[in-house]
């Protein structure tokens, strides 16, 4: 069962009065955050917020998961306070905080989004180009910057057909050979609420560096989206293209 991860009030009694305090909120059995974080910060707790502010780097940029806490960060945690109405100063204190552990489930996904929807192929995503550890990573950060999309687009539903592929899984299919699916970072979106280029443009803004849709070769009945070393983008019937050079991501060390 989910436990709470809001605040919780604790409840004391003092000659006779009562005095309400907060307690820290918490993440229960998913990742909990001590203090507060800002810039300068560094260290897991740093990585575990970029991990869950990855969708939020800024248009056509990747945020990297280095755990130093530097500009880029601080700019990616105030784009995501904004999305959702709190103080966006870039400071990562008990109300980001609060708002994340809501966001997530005990496994540390997003709400909206599960390993299950990711991988399709075996249970064990063990076979790729990568470790089953590595892909299953790569996929997390891929379902933080999907959550983000989909609150970018009204919080609707985003449907994904495909996900990681050992290479057997990528062969039945018909994959490139360096497919970004063997890596676990990858996603394939169908239309549903959204049209397929919708997902494609949007994508834009959420930290993916791959994007191909209507008008690539092979994706005019989906948009795919990962998180390849360098930008490509290529959706022509949505007028996706990538930008002149290559893309590294915002690392802040």
């Amino acid at each position: 069962m989910r436990l709470l991860s809001a605040a919780l009030l604790m409840v004391f009694s003092t000659a006779g009065a009562l005095i309400v305090t907060a307690a820290p909120a918490h993440a229960d059995a998913c990742y909990t955050w001590s203090g507060t974080l800002a810039q300068g910060s560094s260290g897991e707790g740093v990585r575990q917020l970029q991990i869950r502010v990855a969708g939020y780097p800024g248009s056509g940029a990747v945020l990297g998961l280095d755990g130093v806490y530097g500009p880029a960060t601080k700019s990616a945690v105030a784009r995501f306070q904004a999305a959702y109405g709190l103080t966006a100063d870039g400071i990562a204190g008990p109300a980001t905080f609060a708002k994340l552990y809501a966001l997530q489930d005990d496994d540390c996904t997003p709400v909206s989004f599960s390993y299950a929807e990711l991988n399709n192929c075996n249970s064990t995503w063990a076979g790729g180009n990568v470790s089953a550890a590595t892909a299953k990573a790569n996929a997390l950060v891929t379902m933080w910057k999907l959550q983000a999309l989909r609150h970018a687009l009204g919080d609707q539903p985003i449907r994904v057909t495909s996900g990681f592929r050992s290479a057997a899984c990528n062969n039945a299919v018909g994959g490139a050979s360096s497919s970004r699916h063997l890596y676990g970072d990858a996603a394939d979106l169908g239309a549903g609420p959204h049209s397929l280029c919708t997902l494609a443009q949007a994508a834009r803004n959420h930290g993916f560096a791959g994007i191909l849709g209507p008008g690539y070769p092979d994706h005019n009945d989906h948009t795919h989206v990962d998180g390849r070393p360098s930008r490509f983008w290529s959706a022509p019937n949505c007028g996706v293209a990538s930008l002149t050079g290559g893309l590294d991501p915002l690392r802040d060390n």
